[in-house]
């Protein structure tokens, strides 16, 4: 700020300068400032000042006098004056005064319209850290190699994207702001042609203009086009005087930013679907593409003349090229490290008089050779340890080092433990001595840095704490991060030398081989041992063993024998069986060079395989790049609305990376920059996850990049966070007082003028097709529940559509009920891929941060409690009482035929349910859980404890059934009567049954998705073990006749057993009146 100085005094200008830059440009400027809260600043400024400094000094002012509290921050403001008689923006802030020469000094703060555009990178980059958090530090992630790398390589693709959006017409901006929402197939689904055998059914149109409404009827084949052509028709035909040309016009889903636009058939369009299968009539608004955010952006900035960047020049720093040796040509000799010690070890001092540390090598979960160890006695108060230099060698070449292979280190306590017992004689007693090995803190590292380079000399490693959740028969972590603990203070140091073998005394560094190298050597193989063709018999013999296998989880039980006669079928499997390449990669033995060499050449010749088989290759057991690399290449055929499906379990699978760059955060960073709805959704899964220590850096990073590489998304997500806060601070008053007392107080706050705006023209983060215009406090309340969550309700920017509502939740760990949602979704796909729809009403949930988030409200439906209260049998015995559900049903659907559709809506989404919370093993299931909308639709909350996780009291199960199904329900099924016989319920039984054999199918699909949520931090899911229950459920292993039986058996016992729900709830019921 050097060429600046400010005055704060006030001085009246009776006239402004008109010769003002007339002349030699004056050293100080008198300047006239119009602030956007409707004050007037005088600056005194140096000519030779930015404009940047110039804003700067006018916020800086602003925000310290009065209604101060309305001025934001200097990057969310444009300065303007007047230059050749029209008002202009200032985009350049590096301009300085006498370069811009405002007419009579006179300036103009205004909000920023244009996010595409910032005044400076130091602008961009202070938004987008404050967007990400305060966990990123933009600052203090500069200067390794490895992040600058990173920067550099995500830069390029962000840049060469931004590039390709700017050579968008408006129809393409479009399709990238508000995606259509399409299904993958563009006929009429089978369930809704049975509503609709003539394939024909109706649509309402709303001509925006003056909200009349028509409503037309269509057939499957009709596009877009052709109903807004009819629409004109029709409506010139009532005398409006209407634009004839159908291409001046959009369809856009009335209430939301959702449109239906294209060639399509609007069958396609998943709104259409979704409202006839809810058996509505899908409302659409005819809208002028003239009133369109993206085609007035469009035609703005190509005046402007933002549509084509230049495409940067980004220099690469030149590196000096070393000698190397490729690793495949070491000498047999096995790969040892120096251990010197461990500082500052937190211990039990009392307990424990040996401090130790094991040392093993992983590739994925198989540990590739035998651990090694080394211990040292405590000595006083110190809390470091030395190991004399402890040299360890492992029992497995250097050569045959798998590329991704991790070094994990856990750091234990050894304690001296007596039991005393009385001796034979009874005249004495013994004590038996023994030692208890505790771990303490574990750290794990790659063998090879993101250059393909091993590891070498002397290197300090930061430990992470060893969490008693880590449920795993091995002390060992390889599940962890192989990032070191940021928090470098307060956590235990492993100092180790890496050592290379021959090469310890060189200055060449060993290199992994690249992938051409690799190619180039199993090529040679390949031509030396050439395979036969497999004859017809073998490959009967071939298929069987692989079926054997194949969609199972007996996979991990292979037999040697059988392991071997897979893999050297090799190459018969890439010809005949490619599905069964997750098959054939268990089979890798990954500690053998030719092994792995072999099937980095298979892969380059396999076939693309389905996504679900190719999900499964992201697991944590497929570290290698080659298989993973592959598994990218086959998601990239994945439909967007499919990507949306698998987001959340894609997200988490980057924590199984070992290096900042690669294949899944490529095609994930690409995906998101090219649909803005998959990019909400990507933006909001990592930045729930920033206070996660071991994921700031990984995760920070790849918020930035998305940040930096799309700026006109960086303010939509800015308003979410700012609400976010304020919703915050009104949690916080929740919590004080009575629940009548802490409504009024919310209300007041939300009404509060410092608050009320932050609400207005947001997008929903549950959902971003929806806009809100405002908050209505007056419909806003406190819920009962321990945490007192929020019940907000915002009004719609569409002024004929319903309010949105949410439930806003502080202080409850909502990743598990996301996850848990999110599964269920899964299942209702491949139930309707399979031609069954089960009515599921899966609502929206969003982790924001740590235990925070929003709840999506389903309007119209009560709990199972609720009802039976209002129908006045409220009460500890009301769960054994059968009809009030049916009464209530009957209550809302009077008309004869409204109340079959609304049973059968009950009977096909209380299977749905069923199966579901069976296979995932969803527990504390009671009667404020279990909800029902208006329609008959049952459908499940509150998913805080899954597979197989329940409660006890006094050491008892609670839930002793193995799905809910109650008197109750049962009465309703059967349309009034209890009868089990009953074709109703045969009916339903038979949906069951079909339902769960559809999930059983894709058993192996199942059991990835959770697996990739390993290692994420929730409790009920923090091992390989919790997946035990998965495998009981879903019974791989068994014949499909076999697995129908026993599911016929739970089903029978479910059945059997609900008066054992039916106690439970009265329990509940009891507890709940005592508290009322």
């Amino acid at each position: 700020m050097a060429d600046m100085t400010f005055s704060k005094d006030k001085y009246m200008c009776s006239r402004f300068a008109i010769d003002l830059w007339k002349y030699d440009p004056p050293d100080v400027v008198h300047l006239t400032c119009l602030m956007p809260n409707g004050l007037m600043l005088y600056l005194v400024a140096k000519s030779t000042a930015t404009i940047r400094e110039v804003k700067v000094e006018m916020v800086t002012q602003a925000k310290c006098g009065p209604l101060g509290y309305l001025i934001k921050d200097a990057c969310d403001y444009l300065v303007y004056g007047i230059s050749h008689y029209t008002i202009e923006p200032y985009t350049d802030e590096t301009k300085r005064l006498f370069e811009v020469q405002p007419y009579f000094g006179l300036l103009s703060l205004g909000e920023r319209t244009d996010t595409t555009t910032f005044s400076s990178d130091y602008e961009l980059t202070k938004m987008v850290t404050d967007i990400i958090g305060k966990s990123f530090d933009h600052q203090n992630t500069q200067g390794t190699p490895e992040v600058d790398h990173f920067r550099t390589k995500v830069a390029l693709i962000c840049d060469n994207i931004k590039i390709e959006r700017s050579k968008y017409s408006w129809q393409q901006r479009l399709l990238y702001e508000h995606p259509l929402r399409l299904a993958n197939s563009t006929t009429m689904p089978e369930l809704i042609r049975q509503r609709h055998p003539s394939s024909a059914f109706l649509i309402a149109v709303k001509n925006e203009n003056d909200q009349s409404t028509f409503t037309l009827s269509v057939v499957e084949n009709d596009t877009p086009l052709s109903l807004i052509d009819s629409t004109l028709q029709k409506m010139n035909r009532s005398q409006m005087k209407m634009n004839d040309r159908a291409a001046d016009y959009i369809l856009k889903v009335s209430g939301r930013d959702e449109y239906l636009f294209g060639d399509h058939p609007l069958i396609q369009f998943l709104y259409i679907q979704e409202a006839l299968s809810d058996a509505a009539v899908p409302n659409v608004v005819l809208q002028s593409v003239l009133r369109l955010e993206s085609y007035i952006n469009h035609y703005s900035e190509q005046s402007l003349g933002l549509k084509s960047p230049p495409k940067p020049d980004r220099q690469t720093t030149a590196t000096l090229h070393k000698p190397i040796t490729m690793l495949w040509d070491l000498e047999e000799v096995n790969f040892t490290l120096t251990l010197h010690g461990v500082t500052n070890v937190n211990f039990d001092r009392a307990r424990a008089f040996k401090v130790g540390v094991h040392v093993g090598l992983y590739h994925g979960k198989r540990k590739l050779c035998a651990q090694r160890s080394v211990d040292a006695s405590s000595c006083g108060s110190s809390q470091d340890f030395q190991f004399d230099d402890n040299v360890m060698e492992f029992d497995i070449q250097m050569r045959n080092l798998p590329r991704m292979t991790r070094l994990c280190i856990v750091v234990f306590e050894v304690t001296k433990m007596s039991r005393s017992k009385k001796s034979s004689n009874n005249s004495s007693t013994l004590k038996d001595v023994f030692y208890n090995n505790n771990p303490l803190a574990w750290v794990n590292t790659t063998l090879f840095d993101y250059k393909n380079q091993l590891r070498k000399g002397r290197q300090t490693l930061y430990t992470w704490t060893y969490a008693d959740d880590i449920q795993s028969d091995d002390v060992f972590y390889p599940l962890g991060t192989v990032e070191s603990n940021p928090r470098k203070d307060g956590c235990a140091m492993v100092h180790l030398t890496f050592h290379q073998g021959a090469n310890d005394s060189s200055n060449e560094d060993v290199c992994y081989p690249s992938e051409e190298e690799v190619l180039q050597y199993a090529e040679d193989r390949a031509n030396r041992d050439k395979q036969q063709p497999i004859a017809d018999p073998e490959k009967t013999l071939l298929g069987v063993l692989l079926a054997n296998y194949s969609g199972k989880d007996k996979i991990y039980e292979m037999v040697d024998q059988d392991r071997n006669t897979i893999w050297e079928r090799k190459n018969d499997i890439l010809r005949e069986f490619p599905e069964d390449l997750p098959v054939l990669l268990h089979c890798v033995y990954w500690k053998d060079r030719d092994d792995v060499a072999d099937i980095w050449y298979l892969l380059k010749q396999w076939p693309l395989i389905s996504i679900e088989r190719s999900l499964e290759l992201l697991d944590y057991a497929f570290p290698d790049p080659a298989v993973r690399g592959f598994a990218i290449k086959c998601l990239h055929n994945l439909k967007d609305e499919d990507l949306l499906l698998y987001l959340l379990q894609l997200v988490q699978a980057i924590r199984h990376e070992s290096y900042l760059e690669n294949d899944l955060v490529i095609f994930l960073l690409e995906r998101a920059l090219r649909n803005q709805r998959i990019g909400h959704y990507f933006f909001w899964h990592l930045r729930s996850e920033m206070q996660t220590p071991c994921m700031q850096t990984r995760f920070g990073l790849l918020l930035e990049a998305y940040l930096k590489g799309c700026k006109q998304h960086v303010k939509p997500l800015r308003k979410q966070l700012e609400v976010l806060e304020k919703l915050k601070q009104g949690s916080v008053i929740a919590k004080k007082g009575s629940k009548e007392k802490v409504r009024n107080v919310l209300q007041k706050f939300l009404r509060n003028e410092h608050n009320n705006g932050v609400f207005q023209n947001i997008q929903n983060p549950l959902n971003p097709s929806f806009r809100c215009s405002r908050v209505t406090p007056d419909k806003c309340k406190v819920m009962d529940s321990k945490m007192r969550p929020l019940w907000v309700v915002f009004e719609n920017v569409d002024q004929t559509a319903n309010d949105v509502y949410i439930i806003f939740k502080n202080g409850d760990d909502l990743r598990q009920d996301m996850l848990t949602l999110q599964m269920l979704r899964v299942m209702d796909q491949l139930w309707k891929r399979e031609g069954l729809d089960l009515r599921m009403n899966i609502y929206n949930c969003i982790s924001m941060e740590q235990r925070l988030g929003m709840i999506e409200v389903v309007r119209h439906s009560e709990t199972i409690a609720n009802i039976q209260k209002e129908k006045g049998m409220f009460s500890a015995t009301s769960p054994f009482k059968k009809g009030s559900l049916y009464s209530w049903l009957k209550e809302h659907n009077k008309a004869p035929e409204k109340l079959n559709k609304a049973i059968n809506e009950f009977t096909l989404s209380c299977a749905g349910y069923c199966v579901a919370t069976y296979v995932l093993g969803v527990a504390d299931r009671h009667s404020d859980n279990i909800m029902v909308k208006r329609n008959g639709q049952l459908f499940h909350i509150d998913f805080g404890h899954i597979l197989g996780h329940f409660k006890e009291k006094f050491g008892v199960r609670r839930e002793r059934v193995p799905f809910v199904l109650t008197h109750d329900f049962v009465y309703v099924i059967n349309k009034g009567c209890i009868d089990r016989e009953a074709k109703e319920f045969c009916y339903f039984q038979t949906l069951c049954e079909r339902a769960f054999l559809i999930l059983r199918k894709h058993g192996c699909l199942i059991l990835s998705l959770f697996s990739m949520m390993i290692s994420t931090g929730l409790p009920e899911l923090s091992s390989e073990k919790d997946l035990n229950y998965l495998r009981e459920t879903l019974v791989l292993d068994y014949t499909e006749e076999n697995a129908r039986k026993h599911f016929q058996a739970k089903f029978s016992e479910a059945l059997a057993n609900s008066w054992k729900t039916s106690l439970n709830w009265a329990s509940h019921n009891f507890s709940k009146n005592n508290k009322q």
